[in-house]
């Protein structure tokens, strides 16, 4: 018996020392890798963060397929007051040259329910927009519209009214469907959930395919927040080939970058006022 327990406590023994032998080894080893091959352990207030903040369905009827944002800017009417910035930026060539061109449209929209005021900046620049860089502001006050550009005012004519109503969707369009992934976050202050789309389901007013032109989207991320039934962020990629921006008449070839972001969303905005100039 005594021998057989020797025979057992040598084995094990023996073993021990072959795994410590192994784990110093395997210690010795990762200190002579370079730090970037080496894991990084998350902390674990990461961990206790990321399950909550990610993977929580959307509240009902944003669970399921969305389809209520061709235009990216719909519903924001219904919320009190809000900001956002949007932009479509094309750099690249003329189709089938080696000549290069460019074009970029901003635009900046407040909105104050209460009053019923609407402030929009609007700047362009780039050759696929004209020979010079546009900028102007147009408000709208209750009925009354005004609008500065190239250093003066013009009240109450269409031109005025149209300005002050332009939305983010006559820009840059929106999605015709939308999935949601179960994602979730803060963004711009604002509780969102994000969705994925695909190329097909772009709504583009100002891109065009040509004959034989092509458009592969690269990237996109659309964020929604249910509580104010309104998109918070959206951004697209895109390569196109033989494509028509803007109604030019020459067909390009590059990249489209579309960013639309909105701020202070459900809060009321009170600095809209006659423009400086009116």
């Amino acid at each position: 018996m005594n021998r057989f327990h020797n025979q057992r406590f040598t084995r094990a023994r023996a073993l021990l020392a072959a795994l410590t032998l192994a784990v110093i080894a395997l210690a010795a080893c990762q200190r002579n890798q370079p730090p970037s091959l080496l894991p990084t352990l998350a902390r674990p207030e990461d961990l206790q963060t990321w399950l909550p903040l990610t993977e929580v369905p959307a509240p009902t009827p944003y669970h399921a397929e969305v389809t209520v944002f061709t235009q990216i800017d719909n519903m924001l009417l219904e919320s009190p007051g809000w900001r956002y910035v949007v932009q479509l930026r094309f750099d690249g060539v003329f189709a089938r040259t080696p000549r290069e061109t460019s074009a970029r449209a901003e635009a900046q929209v407040w909105f104050d329910q209460f009053s019923s005021a609407r402030r929009v900046a609007v700047n362009t620049e780039g050759e696929l927009l004209g020979a010079t860089d546009t900028s102007y502001e147009a408000v709208r006050l209750g009925p009354d519209a005004f609008m500065v550009r190239d250093g003066g005012c013009i009240t109450n004519v269409p031109d005025a009214e149209t300005a002050a109503e332009l939305r983010a969707g006559d820009l840059i369009g929106g999605v015709r469907r939308a999935i949601p992934v179960g994602a979730r976050a803060t963004i711009n202050a604002a509780d969102v959930y994000r969705y994925r789309f695909d190329a097909e389901d772009l709504n583009l007013p100002n891109i065009r395919l040509g004959d034989g032109g092509r458009l592969t989207m690269t990237s996109g991320e659309l964020w929604i927040a249910p509580d104010h039934d309104a998109v918070v962020r959206f951004y697209v990629n895109l390569e196109v080939e033989n494509t028509v921006i803007f109604d030019q008449p020459l067909p390009v070839t590059g990249a489209v970058n579309i960013r639309y972001d909105v701020y202070d969303l459900g809060t009321r905005e009170n600095n809209i006022n006659v423009p400086f100039g009116c």
